[in-house]
Protein backbone atom coordinates (compact mmCIF):
# COMPACT_ATOMS: atom_id res chain seq x y z
CA UNK A 1 0.00 0.00 0.00
CA UNK A 2 2.85 2.65 1.07
CA UNK A 3 4.57 2.01 -2.21
CA UNK A 4 1.34 2.30 -4.30
CA UNK A 5 1.05 5.57 -2.17
CA UNK A 6 4.52 6.69 -3.18
CA UNK A 7 3.98 5.89 -6.92
CA UNK A 8 1.22 8.44 -7.54
CA UNK A 9 2.96 10.73 -5.53
CA UNK A 10 5.71 10.58 -8.04
CA UNK A 11 3.40 10.49 -10.80
CA UNK A 12 1.52 13.65 -9.31
CA UNK A 13 4.53 15.43 -9.11
CA UNK A 14 5.97 14.30 -12.96
CA UNK A 15 2.35 15.69 -14.07
CA UNK A 16 2.77 18.74 -12.53
CA UNK A 17 6.24 19.16 -13.84
CA UNK A 18 5.38 18.71 -17.08
CA UNK A 19 2.42 21.07 -16.88
CA UNK A 20 4.43 23.85 -15.90
CA UNK A 21 7.57 23.18 -17.93
CA UNK A 22 5.32 23.13 -21.11
CA UNK A 23 3.51 26.34 -20.01
CA UNK A 24 6.96 28.03 -18.80
CA UNK A 25 8.58 26.85 -21.96
CA UNK A 26 5.47 28.41 -24.17
CA UNK A 27 5.20 32.00 -22.45
CA UNK A 28 9.43 32.30 -22.43
CA UNK A 29 9.75 31.93 -26.02
CA UNK A 30 6.82 34.73 -26.84
CA UNK A 31 8.49 36.83 -24.47
CA UNK A 32 12.01 35.90 -26.59
CA UNK A 33 10.47 36.46 -29.86
CA UNK A 34 9.16 40.26 -28.33
CA UNK A 35 12.92 40.81 -26.90
CA UNK A 36 14.36 39.38 -30.01
CA UNK A 37 12.16 41.96 -32.80
CA UNK A 38 12.81 45.19 -30.31
CA UNK A 39 16.32 44.46 -29.81
CA UNK A 40 17.11 43.51 -34.01
CA UNK A 41 18.01 39.73 -32.41
CA UNK A 42 17.55 38.67 -36.31
CA UNK A 43 18.69 36.18 -38.53
CA UNK A 44 19.11 37.79 -41.83
CA UNK A 45 18.73 35.46 -44.87
CA UNK A 46 21.81 35.16 -46.86
CA UNK A 47 22.88 33.07 -49.51
CA UNK A 48 24.00 30.33 -46.60
CA UNK A 49 20.28 30.36 -45.20
CA UNK A 50 17.56 27.78 -45.55
CA UNK A 51 14.77 30.15 -44.89
CA UNK A 52 13.84 33.74 -46.89
CA UNK A 53 11.99 35.93 -44.29
CA UNK A 54 14.01 37.99 -41.83
CA UNK A 55 13.12 36.07 -38.21
CA UNK A 56 14.24 36.49 -34.53
CA UNK A 57 16.43 34.34 -33.05
CA UNK A 58 17.53 32.75 -29.66
CA UNK A 59 13.91 31.28 -29.14
CA UNK A 60 16.04 28.05 -27.78
CA UNK A 61 16.96 29.85 -24.24
CA UNK A 62 13.39 29.23 -23.54
CA UNK A 63 14.39 25.70 -23.74
CA UNK A 64 17.32 26.02 -21.43
CA UNK A 65 15.18 28.01 -18.43
CA UNK A 66 12.49 25.60 -18.84
CA UNK A 67 13.97 22.30 -18.19
CA UNK A 68 17.01 23.96 -16.01
CA UNK A 69 15.00 24.96 -13.53
CA UNK A 70 12.82 21.66 -12.94
CA UNK A 71 16.16 20.07 -12.18
CA UNK A 72 16.55 21.29 -8.30
CA UNK A 73 13.16 20.30 -8.13
CA UNK A 74 13.45 16.62 -9.40
CA UNK A 75 16.47 16.03 -7.17
CA UNK A 76 14.07 17.13 -4.38
CA UNK A 77 11.37 14.92 -5.43
CA UNK A 78 14.29 12.30 -5.65
CA UNK A 79 13.34 11.71 -9.21
CA UNK A 80 17.25 12.97 -9.98
CA UNK A 81 20.51 12.32 -8.35
CA UNK A 82 22.22 14.74 -7.14
CA UNK A 83 25.89 14.25 -9.40
CA UNK A 84 23.35 13.89 -12.62
CA UNK A 85 21.61 17.01 -11.49
CA UNK A 86 25.39 18.99 -11.01
CA UNK A 87 26.32 17.69 -14.31
CA UNK A 88 23.34 18.41 -16.26
CA UNK A 89 23.33 22.46 -14.53
CA UNK A 90 26.84 22.58 -15.14
CA UNK A 91 27.22 21.68 -18.60
CA UNK A 92 24.23 22.68 -19.66
CA UNK A 93 24.19 26.36 -18.39
CA UNK A 94 28.37 26.65 -19.42
CA UNK A 95 26.75 25.48 -23.49
CA UNK A 96 23.97 27.86 -23.12
CA UNK A 97 25.35 30.90 -21.99
CA UNK A 98 28.82 30.31 -24.81
CA UNK A 99 26.01 30.12 -27.22
CA UNK A 100 24.25 32.88 -26.27
CA UNK A 101 26.84 34.90 -26.74
CA UNK A 102 27.84 33.46 -30.13
CA UNK A 103 23.91 34.49 -30.80
CA UNK A 104 24.63 38.05 -30.18
CA UNK A 105 28.31 38.63 -31.30
CA UNK A 106 30.76 35.92 -32.41
CA UNK A 107 33.07 33.92 -30.77
CA UNK A 108 35.99 32.05 -32.36
CA UNK A 109 35.77 28.48 -33.35
CA UNK A 110 38.57 27.32 -31.22
CA UNK A 111 37.09 29.00 -27.92
CA UNK A 112 33.93 27.45 -28.79
CA UNK A 113 35.41 23.98 -29.26
CA UNK A 114 37.53 24.56 -26.04
CA UNK A 115 34.31 25.33 -24.14
CA UNK A 116 33.10 22.62 -25.46
CA UNK A 117 35.56 20.29 -24.60
CA UNK A 118 35.33 21.43 -20.62
CA UNK A 119 31.84 21.16 -20.60
CA UNK A 120 32.06 17.69 -21.29
CA UNK A 121 34.94 16.98 -19.34
CA UNK A 122 32.24 18.05 -16.65
CA UNK A 123 29.63 16.00 -17.62
CA UNK A 124 31.72 12.79 -17.41
CA UNK A 125 33.30 13.77 -14.08
CA UNK A 126 29.98 13.74 -12.19
CA UNK A 127 28.69 10.54 -14.27
CA UNK A 128 31.67 8.87 -13.12
CA UNK A 129 33.12 8.42 -17.00
CA UNK A 130 32.07 6.09 -19.82
CA UNK A 131 29.86 3.16 -18.83
CA UNK A 132 31.07 -0.41 -20.18
CA UNK A 133 29.94 -0.57 -24.03
CA UNK A 134 28.40 -3.97 -24.87
CA UNK A 135 29.33 -5.22 -27.97
CA UNK A 136 28.92 -8.83 -30.06
CA UNK A 137 28.01 -9.84 -26.89
CA UNK A 138 30.63 -8.91 -24.66
CA UNK A 139 31.51 -5.51 -22.35
CA UNK A 140 33.86 -3.53 -22.67
CA UNK A 141 35.57 -1.30 -20.31
CA UNK A 142 37.75 1.03 -21.97
CA UNK A 143 38.77 3.33 -18.69
CA UNK A 144 40.63 6.48 -19.33
CA UNK A 145 40.62 5.54 -23.25
CA UNK A 146 36.17 5.46 -22.65
CA UNK A 147 36.34 8.53 -21.14
CA UNK A 148 38.76 10.50 -24.05
CA UNK A 149 35.73 8.71 -26.64
CA UNK A 150 33.24 10.14 -24.05
CA UNK A 151 34.47 13.03 -24.69
CA UNK A 152 34.55 13.19 -28.56
CA UNK A 153 30.85 11.77 -28.66
CA UNK A 154 29.61 14.36 -26.16
CA UNK A 155 31.36 17.31 -28.24
CA UNK A 156 30.55 16.20 -31.41
CA UNK A 157 26.59 15.39 -30.54
CA UNK A 158 26.47 18.79 -29.35
CA UNK A 159 27.72 20.30 -32.45
CA UNK A 160 25.54 17.86 -34.55
CA UNK A 161 22.73 19.49 -33.34
CA UNK A 162 24.26 23.18 -34.11
CA UNK A 163 24.72 21.83 -37.63
CA UNK A 164 21.57 19.93 -38.19
CA UNK A 165 19.07 23.28 -36.59
CA UNK A 166 18.55 24.84 -39.72
CA UNK A 167 14.84 24.25 -40.95
CA UNK A 168 11.63 25.03 -38.91
CA UNK A 169 10.97 22.66 -36.09
CA UNK A 170 13.88 19.97 -36.90
CA UNK A 171 15.66 20.02 -34.13
CA UNK A 172 12.62 20.08 -31.68
CA UNK A 173 10.72 17.21 -33.44
CA UNK A 174 14.44 15.19 -33.31
CA UNK A 175 14.41 15.82 -29.65
CA UNK A 176 10.88 15.26 -29.26
CA UNK A 177 10.84 12.07 -30.72
CA UNK A 178 13.99 10.78 -29.39
CA UNK A 179 13.16 11.54 -25.78
CA UNK A 180 9.68 10.17 -25.45
CA UNK A 181 10.75 7.13 -27.81
CA UNK A 182 13.48 6.43 -24.76
CA UNK A 183 10.87 6.96 -22.04
CA UNK A 184 8.83 4.47 -23.43
CA UNK A 185 11.80 2.24 -23.73
CA UNK A 186 12.39 2.79 -20.15
CA UNK A 187 9.06 2.43 -19.29
CA UNK A 188 8.98 -1.32 -20.92
CA UNK A 189 11.57 -2.51 -19.01
CA UNK A 190 10.85 -1.03 -15.57
CA UNK A 191 13.84 1.72 -15.34
CA UNK A 192 10.77 4.28 -14.74
CA UNK A 193 13.90 6.72 -12.63
CA UNK A 194 15.13 7.42 -15.69
CA UNK A 195 11.98 9.10 -17.58
CA UNK A 196 11.72 12.31 -15.31
CA UNK A 197 14.57 14.32 -17.25
CA UNK A 198 13.90 12.59 -20.42
CA UNK A 199 10.60 13.28 -20.68
CA UNK A 200 10.87 16.67 -19.44
CA UNK A 201 13.30 17.76 -21.98
CA UNK A 202 10.71 16.54 -24.99
CA UNK A 203 8.05 18.99 -22.73
CA UNK A 204 10.28 21.81 -23.08
CA UNK A 205 11.30 21.42 -26.39
CA UNK A 206 7.73 21.12 -27.56
CA UNK A 207 6.57 24.64 -25.78
CA UNK A 208 9.18 25.76 -27.80
CA UNK A 209 7.38 24.29 -30.99
CA UNK A 210 4.76 25.84 -30.57
CA UNK A 211 6.34 28.80 -32.21
CA UNK A 212 8.73 27.07 -34.14
CA UNK A 213 6.66 24.71 -36.05
CA UNK A 214 6.66 25.64 -39.99
CA UNK A 215 6.78 28.31 -40.46
CA UNK A 216 9.03 29.18 -37.66
CA UNK A 217 7.95 32.23 -36.27
CA UNK A 218 11.47 32.35 -33.98
CA UNK A 219 14.34 30.35 -34.38
CA UNK A 220 16.49 28.34 -31.49
CA UNK A 221 19.87 29.37 -32.22
CA UNK A 222 22.90 28.25 -31.01
CA UNK A 223 22.60 28.74 -27.21
CA UNK A 224 19.34 25.97 -27.42
CA UNK A 225 20.86 24.06 -30.21
CA UNK A 226 24.35 23.14 -28.61
CA UNK A 227 22.49 22.91 -24.84
CA UNK A 228 20.04 20.22 -26.39
CA UNK A 229 23.12 18.17 -27.71
CA UNK A 230 25.01 17.98 -24.47
CA UNK A 231 21.83 17.32 -22.18
CA UNK A 232 21.23 14.42 -24.90
CA UNK A 233 24.55 13.30 -25.02
CA UNK A 234 24.55 12.84 -21.13
CA UNK A 235 21.08 11.47 -21.12
CA UNK A 236 22.44 9.05 -23.35
CA UNK A 237 25.40 8.09 -21.19
CA UNK A 238 23.37 8.52 -18.18
CA UNK A 239 21.17 5.55 -19.28
CA UNK A 240 23.56 3.68 -20.67
CA UNK A 241 25.07 3.03 -17.05
CA UNK A 242 22.07 1.42 -16.13
CA UNK A 243 21.37 -0.86 -19.19
CA UNK A 244 24.03 -0.98 -21.81
CA UNK A 245 21.90 -1.44 -24.50
CA UNK A 246 20.40 2.03 -24.00
CA UNK A 247 23.78 3.42 -25.33
CA UNK A 248 22.61 1.71 -29.10
CA UNK A 249 19.07 2.84 -28.32
CA UNK A 250 19.74 6.29 -28.18
CA UNK A 251 22.45 6.70 -31.16
CA UNK A 252 19.57 5.05 -33.13
CA UNK A 253 16.86 6.83 -32.52
CA UNK A 254 19.54 9.88 -33.34
CA UNK A 255 20.17 8.38 -36.56
CA UNK A 256 18.50 11.16 -38.46
CA UNK A 257 21.12 13.78 -37.12
CA UNK A 258 24.04 11.50 -36.98
CA UNK A 259 24.08 9.94 -40.15
CA UNK A 260 23.08 13.71 -41.95
CA UNK A 261 25.69 15.63 -40.10
CA UNK A 262 28.79 12.84 -40.35
CA UNK A 263 28.44 12.11 -43.69
CA UNK A 264 28.28 15.84 -44.59
CA UNK A 265 31.50 16.27 -42.66
CA UNK A 266 33.19 13.43 -44.01
CA UNK A 267 32.78 14.70 -47.88
CA UNK A 268 33.96 18.04 -47.01
CA UNK A 269 36.76 16.97 -45.44
CA UNK A 270 37.60 14.79 -48.22
CA UNK A 271 37.51 17.83 -50.52
CA UNK A 272 39.39 20.17 -48.22
CA UNK A 273 36.58 22.19 -47.09
CA UNK A 274 37.14 24.43 -43.84
CA UNK A 275 34.48 22.33 -41.80
CA UNK A 276 34.10 24.88 -39.58
CA UNK A 277 32.69 27.91 -41.78
CA UNK A 278 28.90 27.84 -42.78
CA UNK A 279 27.18 26.06 -45.61
CA UNK A 280 24.19 24.29 -46.46
CA UNK A 281 24.24 21.28 -48.03
CA UNK A 282 23.28 18.67 -45.44
CA UNK A 283 20.48 16.57 -46.68
CA UNK A 284 17.53 18.06 -44.77
CA UNK A 285 18.90 21.30 -46.75
CA UNK A 286 18.83 20.19 -49.97
CA UNK A 287 15.50 18.56 -49.62
CA UNK A 288 13.78 21.23 -48.25
CA UNK A 289 15.16 23.22 -51.69
CA UNK A 290 13.88 19.87 -53.62
CA UNK A 291 10.47 20.40 -51.65
CA UNK A 292 10.24 24.07 -51.92
CA UNK A 293 9.25 24.20 -47.71
CA UNK A 294 10.26 23.22 -44.74
CA UNK A 295 7.32 21.26 -42.98
CA UNK A 296 7.22 17.98 -45.28
CA UNK A 297 11.17 17.70 -44.52
CA UNK A 298 10.88 17.81 -40.60
CA UNK A 299 7.33 15.62 -41.13
CA UNK A 300 9.66 13.14 -42.77
CA UNK A 301 11.97 13.35 -39.81
CA UNK A 302 9.42 12.31 -37.51
CA UNK A 303 7.79 9.81 -39.89
CA UNK A 304 11.29 7.93 -39.70
CA UNK A 305 12.02 8.06 -36.18
CA UNK A 306 8.78 6.41 -34.98
CA UNK A 307 7.90 3.95 -37.96
CA UNK A 308 11.50 2.99 -38.63
CA UNK A 309 14.13 4.07 -35.97
CA UNK A 310 11.78 3.74 -32.76
CA UNK A 311 11.14 -0.24 -33.50
CA UNK A 312 14.93 -0.73 -34.00
CA UNK A 313 16.30 0.44 -31.04
CA UNK A 314 13.12 -1.57 -28.93
CA UNK A 315 14.43 -4.19 -30.52
CA UNK A 316 17.92 -4.18 -28.91
CA UNK A 317 16.38 -3.31 -25.67
CA UNK A 318 13.29 -5.98 -25.34
CA UNK A 319 14.71 -8.69 -27.56
CA UNK A 320 18.77 -8.37 -27.24
CA UNK A 321 18.77 -7.84 -31.13
CA UNK A 322 23.20 -6.84 -30.93
CA UNK A 323 23.26 -3.08 -30.58
CA UNK A 324 25.74 -2.37 -33.69
CA UNK A 325 24.16 -4.99 -36.12
CA UNK A 326 21.03 -2.86 -35.45
CA UNK A 327 22.33 0.42 -35.85
CA UNK A 328 24.19 -0.36 -39.21
CA UNK A 329 20.63 -1.96 -40.43
CA UNK A 330 18.96 1.07 -38.89
CA UNK A 331 21.35 3.49 -40.25
CA UNK A 332 21.71 2.02 -44.27
CA UNK A 333 18.53 3.73 -45.42
CA UNK A 334 19.63 7.01 -43.97
CA UNK A 335 22.89 6.93 -45.77
CA UNK A 336 20.80 5.93 -49.15
CA UNK A 337 18.95 9.72 -48.68
CA UNK A 338 22.46 10.91 -48.00
CA UNK A 339 23.47 9.87 -50.95
CA UNK A 340 20.22 10.95 -52.76
CA UNK A 341 20.19 13.81 -51.27
CA UNK A 342 23.79 14.88 -52.36
CA UNK A 343 24.49 15.40 -48.63
CA UNK A 344 27.76 17.12 -48.67
CA UNK A 345 27.99 17.75 -52.28
CA UNK A 346 29.21 21.67 -53.29
CA UNK A 347 25.42 23.46 -53.98
CA UNK A 348 26.57 23.79 -58.43
CA UNK A 349 26.54 19.71 -58.55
Amino acid sequence: MESLVHGCVIVKVLWLSALVVFLFSVILTWLLRMYALRNSVIDIPNERSSHSVPTPRGGGVAIVISFMAVLPYLWYSELLQFSDMCGLLGAGGALAILGFLDDHGHIAARWRLAGHFIASGWILFWLGGLPAIEMFGTRFDLGWIGTVLGAFYIVWLLNLYNFMDGIDGLASVQTITTCVGACVLYYWLGENRLIPTSLLLAISAGGFLCWNFPPARIFMGDAGSGFLGIVLAALSLQASQSNPDFLWAWLILLGVFIVDATFTLMRRLLRGERVYEAHRTHAYQYASRRHKAHLPVTLTVLLINVLWLFPWAAAVVLFKLDGPIALLVAYAPLVALAIRYNAGTPEHV
